[in-house]
């Protein structure tokens, strides 16, 4: 395949170096060197886009790729509050929008686990649930987007909690999230149910970027030639 990238820093090198790997060819790197000088022709030579950028840019650059008539496949977090817009122009340009919080696989059979064990705890109101997320100082967003992936599970499937807060919190509807940025930490996520007799703790750390890049072009192999909205369950047949 021939694919762009949009946003080439360390998850875009990391990208590159296993889409060559597998086959596949890089012909645009886009950054904000050259974005201004990118075209909707230079995007039609493309057989698909990856979006690993900033939330600020990454709602333009899938516009672009929709007029373009190229699949999209975007990591980049924290522009869900135009998520819903972002699939009304993709309908409409009769597109193709690959989205997700996180593309590793091993974080998205945490998702299930996450999934199940809070449908298991609505039966247990002794414990309380709370969170956190651990990432390297570089990330823009705050909570991630895989840890708010994570709370909306816990809030559709717990009764007890009602929505979620990026703070410490003594509110029994509330699932607080406690963020920290540390150092170079790839992505580490534990979600935690504690009463005054134990605590139970289901946790996914990441040791590099590898498995983010390898799930993206998974997705990039995945979207060739489609058409509609897709996720991590439809790659992943969960």
């Amino acid at each position: 395949m021939k694919i762009a990238l949009f946003g080439y820093g360390k998850m875009g090198k990391e990208i590159e170096q296993i889409a060559l790997l597998r086959g596949h060819e890089i012909v645009l790197k886009i950054d904000l060197n050259n974005i201004k000088n990118i075209s909707k022709e230079d995007l039609k030579k493309c057989d698909a886009t990856i979006e690993f950028s900033t939330p600020a840019s990454a709602m333009v650059n899938m516009k672009k790729c929709f007029d373009a008539g190229i699949p999209v496949v975007v990591g980049t977090t924290g522009w869900y509050d135009k998520l819903e817009e972002v699939k009304k122009i993709c309908e409409e340009k009769n597109g193709c929008l690959f989205y997700a919080s996180n593309f590793s696989i091993g974080v998205n059979i945490f998702f299930k686990v996450n999934e199940y064990l809070a449908k298991v705890m609505n039966n247990y109101p002794d414990y309380n649930i709370s969170m956190e997320e651990i990432h390297h100082v570089h990330k823009l967003d705050s909570p991630s987007g895989t840890a708010i992936s994570l709370a909306n599970q816990i809030i559709e499937n717990n009764k007890r909690k009602k929505k979620y807060v990026n703070t410490k919190t003594e509110k029994a509807d509330e699932l607080e999230i406690i963020s920290k940025r540390e150092d170079e930490v790839p992505g580490t996520h534990t979600v935690k149910y504690f009463s005054s007799i134990d605590d139970i703790e289901i946790k996914h750390t990441a040791h590099n970027r590898k498995g983010f890049a390898m799930g993206a072009v998974l997705a990039t192999e995945f979207v060739k030639g489609k058409k509609g909205i897709f996720g991590m369950n439809d790659l992943m047949q969960l």
